[in-house]
């Protein structure tokens, strides 16, 4: 019988509090992953490349390690190409340690007979923001100009003419642990697995604003706004839930496109909040929606904004006193006076966090 190797790559623990938080749920995943891919006769072998300093729990899995040089800058390209050399994989099933939080065994053994039934071709999470992919041939990582980042994976195989298939839109398909606001969606699911909901307990996540919102999305009364780079079948799964909802889409595709390097990224919400400020932009709030779900990271790229991850972070957590960069703290505490209740976050808040 054939096995789908399994290419797990997940990040170091470091930085400030939140990066941390997200490092270590990261690893907590990666863990749950390799227990519900090891009880599949159907994968194997399954190789982690990470950091794996201080990581002692990982000695206790049936993995093969690929530890990451320390002093060597990232770039994961390159590094999915060393592993597939190193292992001479003919086919793969990449996915990144934050992926697939919410994926059952059931459903990774489905993905995995689906991608060994793959001749040719890219089964992928998102063709514009790529999180898992299983990859036939191994070898077309040659042909194409390797990404710095998993996100342009399926886009840039596809590009050389793979043909790329999508899987459904589900939570365990789209939530990728990228923010802590990933983190405390995950965390209150009842598909969370045990390390990762272990970790996420011990935490001071702030579920009840999730809570909050998830009670808007199931009421009748509920007005909930959307808005970022929302995929169209997530847009249709939110409009059959009780509230009502006013869903604005835009930039999807910024990343992969390479729109976001150049900085070509042109928000139309982006531009009302240039043009009125913070404040007077979440005060606009009141009456229009009852609650808020809303992809920061489009309005901070059409503002020419690149915060580092702490703050991007702190922002989610609307703590905006520790954040460095004056104009995302001001924007924090704007949305930490806003009226309604607000989830902040990256492009997986939008996708697998409304699907959750």
């Amino acid at each position: 019988m054939e096995q789908l190797p399994l290419v797990l790559f997940t990040v170091g623990v470091g930085g400030s509090e939140p990066e941390r938080w997200v490092g270590e749920a990261c690893r907590a995943n990666t863990l749950d992953l390799i227990e519900r891919a090891a009880s599949l006769p159907c994968i194997g072998p399954i190789i982690v490349a990470a950091p794996v300093e201080g990581w002692k729990e990982l000695s206790n899995h049936p993995v093969e390690v690929m530890p990451d040089e320390p002093g060597v800058r990232f770039h994961f390209g390159r590094r999915l190409l060393e592993v597939v050399a190193r292992y001479k994989l003919r086919r793969f099933l990449y996915m990144g340690g934050g992926t697939g939080a919410l994926l059952t065994t059931a459903d990774l053994s489905a993905l995995a007979e689906r991608a060994l039934a793959l001749e040719r071709g890219v089964l992928t999470n998102n063709l514009y923001s790529t999180d898992l992919a299983a990859v036939a041939p191994a070898s077309a990582l040659e042909t194409i100009d390797l990404p710095a980042s998993d996100n342009d994976l399926a886009w840039r195989l596809a590009g050389r003419g793979l043909p790329v298939e999508a899987l459904p839109p589900s939570p365990g398909t789209r939530l990728d642990l990228d923010t802590p606001t990933d983190l405390a969606i995950a965390a209150l699911h009842p598909r969370c697995g045990p390390q990762l909901r272990r970790l996420a307990e011990g935490l001071p996540l702030d579920t009840d604003r999730v809570r909050r919102i998830v009670g808007e999305l199931g009421s009748p009364q509920g007005e909930v706004l959307a808005y970022g780079r929302i995929a169209s079948a997530t847009w249709a799964r939110i409009e059959r839930l009780p509230c009502q909802t006013r869903v604005f889409s835009e930039e999807r595709g910024m990343l992969a496109s390479g729109r976001y390097e150049r900085g070509e990224v042109r928000a139309w919400l982006g531009t009302f909040l240039e043009l009125a400020g913070p404040e007077r932009f979440f005060r606009s709030l009141e009456g229009k929606c009852t609650a808020a779900v809303l992809d920061t990271r489009v309005l901070f790229a059409h503002l020419g904004l690149r915060p580092a991850a702490a703050d991007r972070f702190y922002s989610d957590l609307l703590r905006p006193s520790s954040i460095a960069e004056p104009a995302v703290r001001a924007f924090t505490e704007a949305a930490y006076r806003a009226p309604v209740p607000l989830l902040l976050g990256g492009q997986s808040l939008v996708s697998g966090g409304l699907l959750a």
